[in-house]
């Protein structure tokens, strides 16, 4: 007769899984409460193309420059303190982005709660392999699940209900930053605490091995995938608005965002068997490329179609991207993978809107804004067969 496991036993292990996909919804929740109201922000800023891609540009930059600090806070705090750190900047941040009237303002609070969904980026990984180490691809599954969920909330519902709600985009930050802030109390008292050494070994190392050209492989082609991601939302509103299709911006955005859930629940199902092979990555480039055709040369109902392609084989590159630091690396090293990572990610993404934005002030062609992103999704075609020749950690 096989022991069946107590529910005494099995609450730590649902606890953290709740734990993760919570704090997955909170890293995206205020970066995504930003396109539905661009149009807003737009005309009462009196913002540019440019200044808009700059904003929508801004959280890139800062996951790349606070992942290696993020990776220090967790060496000296421990996962579960960096993570509540994170939490509490994304939502002070997220919630006094419209305190002013100002864009120096609006960019300052940006990159405060840009630096704490940094912080909690790379603490992510960490708490995989901290709280479910048996269970890696089906946690990180389930954490990217609570992300997308996050993605979704605010596109979905800003527009419709949130606005109408709250009378303003200056309130509508200050809504959607509300539920971290609550998420951050949640995660505080709850978090485990022991599993990972990180608290009882203050000197672990935080510094990255930049010299390891597999991590530059992967992190360039995690950055195609977020450069494509967040330079659709950030021009795909005004890119409607100017080609006469403003009234399907809403619906755009909602299917760009929920069609990732497709992606989010096969990866649930199939977790640990696809992580390190290529041919995934190929084929979503390649629907990838045909997503961003529909969306330029469709209309109507077409353009929201392909919308929803494109994120459900973007997500799909990204559920399984993010479950490589903690295959790799050995367990106190999760967190300097995972900076690294991120960093050049990042990096690679905060310049697609920018050029995006550069690319249709200077042409005057609102289709040019997606140049760019059609440029990262040829670089992850070629940079994928890279995957064949990563080992996990222990093989």
């Amino acid at each position: 007769m096989t022991d069946t496991p107590s529910a005494a036993a099995l609450r730590p292990i649902w606890l953290s899984l709740l734990l993760l996909w919570l704090a997955g919804n909170a890293l995206r929740l205020t970066i995504l409460a930003v396109p539905p109201v661009i149009p807003f922000i737009h005309d009462d800023l009196h913002l540019s193309e440019t200044q808009i891609g700059i904003l929508t540009g801004l959280p890139s930059m800062l996951f790349a420059i606070a992942a290696v600090p993020g990776s220090l806070l967790i060496a000296r705090l421990g996962v579960a303190a960096a993570l509540v750190t994170g939490l509490a900047l994304t939502a002070l941040g997220g919630a006094l982005r419209g305190a002013t009237d100002h864009v120096l303002w609006l960019y300052a609070m940006t990159v405060i709660m840009a630096a704490g969904v940094a912080i909690m980026q790379v603490t992510m990984p960490p708490a995989v392999r901290a709280w479910m180490p048996n269970r890696i691809g089906f946690s990180t599954a389930v954490y990217t699940n609570g992300l997308l969920i996050g993605e979704i909330l605010p596109v979905a519902l800003t527009t419709a209900l949130v606005l109408p709600l709250v009378g303003s985009w200056q309130w509508a930050f200050a809504f959607w930053s509300v539920p971290v802030a609550a998420i951050a109390a949640i995660v505080l008292p709850l978090a485990p605490r022991t599993p990972l050494s990180v608290a009882s070994t203050p000197r672990r190392r935080w510094w990255p091995n930049w010299s390891d050209p597999l991590i530059w492989r992967l992190g360039i082609m995690l950055g195609t995938v977020n450069a494509m991601y967040f330079g659709t939302n950030a021009f795909l509103p005004d890119y409607l608005s100017h080609t006469g299709s403003r009234e399907w911006i809403s619906a755009a955005l909602t299917a760009l965002n929920v069609g990732q859930l497709p992606a989010s629940f096969f990866l649930l199902a199939m977790a640990g068997r696809l992580e390190r092979q290529p041919m995934p990555y190929v084929i979503c480039g390649v629907v990838g490329l045909a997503a961003l055709a529909g969306i330029v040369f469709g209309h109507g109902a077409w353009i929201v179609a392909s919308a929803a392609l494109l994120g459900c084989f973007g997500a799909a590159i990204l559920i399984l991207a993010l479950a490589l630091p903690p295959l790799l690396a050995a367990p106190d090293d999760v967190h300097r993978v995972t900076a690294a990572m991120f960093t050049i990610s990042y990096s690679c993404a905060v310049v697609a809107p920018v050029l995006s934005g550069l690319f249709w002030d200077l042409s005057g062609i609102p289709a040019s804004a997606f140049l760019p992103i059609a440029a990262c999704l040829v670089v992850l075609i070629v940079l994928a067969p890279a995957i064949a020749r990563v080992r996990a950690y222990g093989s």
